[in-house]
């Protein structure tokens, strides 16, 4: 018989105090977070190294066509006591932005189980939501640190972008043959 989902907190942040990302651990084994904050609400979301990279350049090309922000929100880090369980794993990603608010809206959902036969959600939801909107300040910081967070890890290979290890690189470009000097 199939089995039920278990039902996640969906998050809906419409002015946050603070939204940001962050890492912890060691480049290779990293471990991606996105947080936000409005009043006493904290959420934190597990997110891949290239959500977290695709999440900045899709801001940095929206930003493109808006008004300049004006001064940058400060406060960046994450708040280690709301990160240590997140509240879900990121599956997906969308934006808009809202010209009535001036807001760009940030839409994350949850990664949903890779059992298919698991019964949909009662209303056919399938996953916890959670909904960001937020100034172009705090998108434009968004997107500043989410570029530095990516690019302070591993470096890439320049022959097939796959991070660098420090033990070595069996590069699918050069068919394991020899592997690619820097």
């Amino acid at each position: 018989m199939p089995r039920a989902r278990a039902v996640s907190d969906s998050f809906e942040f419409t002015a946050p105090d603070k939204l940001t990302v962050g890492a912890e651990g060691e480049p290779g084994r990293r471990l991606f977070f996105m947080q936000a904050r409005q009043g006493p609400v904290v959420a934190t979301l597990k997110m891949e190294k290239l959500q977290v990279a695709a999440l900045a350049a899709w801001i940095a090309k929206t930003l493109e066509d808006l008004p300049r922000p004006a001064a940058l929100p400060g406060d960046a880090e994450l708040e280690p006591e709301a990160f240590l369980e997140p509240a879900w794993t990121v599956g997906s990603l969308g934006g808009s932005y809202d010209e009535d608010s001036d807001r760009i809206v940030i839409v994350a959902t949850e990664l949903g189980e890779e059992d298919e036969d698991a019964e949909p959600e009662p209303g056919g939801a399938t996953g916890a939501v959670a909904r960001f909107l937020a100034t172009r300040e705090q998108m434009a910081a968004l997107a500043i640190r989410a570029t530095r967070l990516v690019e302070s890890g591993r470096p890439s290979c320049p022959l097939c972008g796959y991070p660098l290890d420090p033990g070595g690189h069996q590069c699918p470009r050069t068919n394991g043959h020899r592997p690619p000097s820097l």
